[in-house]
């Protein structure tokens, strides 16, 4: 990835790759995150039946831990983002490294073109795992085909998104664990609360254009055809890149502007 870059980002994205790898607590997130595909991708594959095409999600029962698996990723990767990007405020390195970066926009890219492929490869492993352990232990069971093809895509869609989402936050507000309890406390309890109230009073379309929403209809593609509020995947996919780039230039644009 680094020959391609150009090369007077070349330093910058080396130093903050150097940042991301020598973290213990990224390296045991990068093991654990495959470790849980495996566990809740064999579970479901040898539990469940053979797949209906009339149920949710489409690609069969058995691969209800592949969802399930991409989930928890998503959310590791939006907080590994917000992580990563505030900890130099919280470690007043900021400063420092705009000394020997002093192109502000040289050390955004670099920090989010990082954060990104970081969490695009994890990622890539995790779907790896749970695509093996499901066409071992779920052949007859999953609906192998362009549909589940385009469900491991939009995961890695939707990791990349919410890493990118967590770092542009976590600049916005200078803090990685105010970034953290926002982004968790949003997809966790704030956005199902607004989906209940939506769907309550027949509103159901204005959540589509929430990004937890967004998540959900670029994964779980073909499932859920008449849920309200979830918007077809095309349109979904749409939603969920305007709000990383919303959030991500939201966090390019405080971090040129202000001091630090």
């Amino acid at each position: 990835m680094i020959t391609l870059l150009p090369p007077d980002l070349v330093p910058a994205v080396n130093s903050e790759l150097r940042k991301a790898a020598t973290l213990r607590s990224n390296a045991m997130l990068a093991a654990v995150l495959p470790a849980v595909a495996l566990v809740a991708c064999l579970a479901t594959s040898v539990r469940s039946g053979p797949a209906d095409p009339d149920a949710d999600p489409a690609t069969g029962a058995a691969s209800i831990g592949l969802y399930a698996a991409i989930a928890v990723t998503i959310l590791a990767a939006a907080v590994f983002g917000a992580a990563g990007a505030g900890a130099e405020f919280r470690y007043h390195s900021m400063p420092v490294t705009a000394l020997f970066t002093t192109d502000r926009d040289r050390l955004i890219a670099s920090k989010l073109l990082v954060t990104g492929a970081i969490a695009l490869t994890v990622a890539v492993a995790v779907e790896l795992v749970g695509f093996a352990c499901l066409l071992i232990f779920g052949r007859g069971k999953v609906e192998f085909g362009t549909q589940l093809v385009t469900v491991l895509g939009g995961g890695l869609l939707a990791t990349t998104c919410w890493s990118l989402i967590g770092a542009g936050l976590a600049l916005v507000l200078r803090k990685s664990g105010a970034a953290i309890a926002v982004l968790l406390g949003w997809l966790l309890i704030a956005e199902p609360l607004i989906w209940l109230i939506a769907n309550a009073v027949g509103m159901g379309g204005v959540a589509t254009l929430l990004p937890g929403s967004a998540t959900i209809a670029t994964v779980a593609v073909g499932s859920f055809p008449d849920s309200d509020i979830l918007a077809p995947t095309p349109a979904a996919v749409v939603v969920l890149l305007l709000w990383t780039i919303a959030c991500a230039g939201a966090g390019w644009w405080t971090l040129r502007t202000r001091d630090l």
